[in-house]
C-alpha cells in the first residue's frame, strides 16, 4: 500500500524513519512531506495514496474526493473537525484518530495557565523586570477555588482530577456524563456551572452545537473574578464577546490556546489585546512526550486497520 504522511507529526527523523522502514520491511510505501495547505499540491502528492496521515492540517472534501485510490485517514490528532468526515463516508473511507495522546500535556499547559492567572505571573513578571514591586497584583491561592469542567472526556477528566488535587471543588457539565465518573466531579447544567464556577475549563469537541458555546449571554453569567480557560477548539468561544468582558473587568481572566484559525494569527485579534489574558499559539497538545506518544498511535492505527482490526475509530 502507498502511505502519505501530509505534514510533520513532530518527532525526530530518527523516529520517523524507525516506522517508515517497519512498513516498508512489510512491503508497502511510505512518503512523508512537510506541511503544504494549497489543494492542488496535496492532492499531487496523495493522489495514488492508500492511506493519507495528518496532524491539525485542513483535510477538504475536494482533496479527499480527488485521491481515488484512498481507503484509510490517519489523523494524528484528538478533534476530526478539520476533516470533511461527510466525504469521507461516502466514499467507505475509514478514519481513525489519536486518541488520548495529549492528555497529559494539555491538562498540564491548564494548570499553568490557571496557576499563572491566579497569581498574577505574566504582570508580575513584568515589574519585576522593570524593577517595581508587586504592590497591587497580589494574586489567589487555587485551592478551595470551585472549577467548572466543560466536556468530561479523556482530557477534561485528567483536568478534573488535577485540579482536584489541589484541593479544588468539581463542578462538570457533559452531554453524556459519565456513569463511572469519580465521586468529586459533580454534574450540573451549563449556566449553574458558568454562575457557580472560579475557574471555566473548556475541553469539548467542536461541533454544531458548540460552537459560540460560550458566548455573550452565558459569559454575562460569570462572576467578575472568574477565570475562562480555552483549550479545546476556538470556535467554541465568541473571542469578540470574550474580549469585551475582559476588557471591562466583567470576568477575571483568560487562558487562550486555541482560536478560530490556526496561528499565525493576525496581529489586531481582540484577544491579543484583551487585558489579564495568556494567550499561546496551539501548544497545548505539544510536547515532546506527547509527539512520541502520538506517532506511535497513528502508526499503530495503520498496522491494527491493515489487519482488519481499526482502532480508534471514527469512521
Amino acid at each position: 500500500m502507498n502511505v502519505v504522511l501530509l505534514e510533520s507529526l513532530g518527532i525526530s527523523k530518527e523516529v520517523l524513519d524507525s516506522y517508515a522502514e517497519k512498513l516498508k520491511e512489510q512491503g508497502h510505501n511510505f512518503a512523508a512531506y512537510e506541511k503544504d495547505t494549497d489543494t492542488e499540491v496535496m492532492v499531487e502528492r496523495a493522489k495514488e495514496a492508500d492511506i493519507v496521515m495528518i496532524a491539525n492540517m485542513p483535510l477538504k472534501g475536494e482533496v479527499i474526493s480527488r485521491c481515488k485510490n484512498l481507503k484509510f485517514i490517519d489523523v494524528a490528532f484528538t478533534g476530526v473537525d478539520h476533516v470533511d468526515l461527510e466525504t469521507a463516508k461516502s466514499m467507505g473511507i475509514a478514519v481513525s484518530n489519536a486518541s488520548g495522546y495529549s492528555n497529559e500535556s494539555v491538562a498540564e499547559l491548564v494548570m499553568g495557565m490557571i496557576l499563572s492567572l491566579l497569581r498574577n505571573v505574566p504582570q508580575v513578571e513584568v515589574r519585576c523586570r522593570e524593577g517595581k514591586t508587586k504592590d497591587g497584583l497580589v494574586g489567589r491561592e487555587l485551592k478551595g477555588k470551585t472549577v467548572g469542567v466543560v466536556g468530561t472526556g479523556a482530557i477534561g477528566s485528567r483536568t478534573a482530577e488535577l485540579c482536584h488535587a489541589f484541593g479544588c471543588n468539581i463542578l462538570a457539565y457533559d452531554l453524556y456524563p459519565k456513569k463511572n465518573a469519580p465521586e468529586y466531579i459533580k454534574y450540573v447544567t451549563l449556566e449553574e456551572l458558568l454562575s457557580n464556577s472560579d475557574i471555566v475549563t473548556l475541553h469539548c469537541p467542536l461541533t454544531e452545537e458548540s460552537r459560540h458555546l460560550i458566548n455573550k449571554e452565558r459569559i454575562a453569567l460569570m462572576r467578575p473574578k472568574t477565570i475562562l480557560i480555552n483549550a479545546a477548539r476556538g470556535p467554541v468561544v465568541d473571542s469578540d464577546a470574550l474580549a469585551e468582558a475582559l476588557n471591562n473587568d466583567k470576568i477575571g481572566g483568560a487562558g487562550i490556546d486555541v482560536f478560530e484559525i490556526e496561528p499565525p494569527l493576525n496581529t489586531d485579534h481582540p484577544l491579543l489585546h484583551s487585558k489579564n489574558t495568556i494567550v499561546t499559539p496551539h501548544i497545548a497538545f505539544a510536547s515532546e512526550e506527547s509527539m512520541k506518544l502520538r506517532a506511535k498511535i497513528v502508526f499503530e492505527n495503520i498496522d491494527k486497520w491493515m489487519n482488519g482490526e481499526q482502532v480508534n475509530t471514527i469512521l
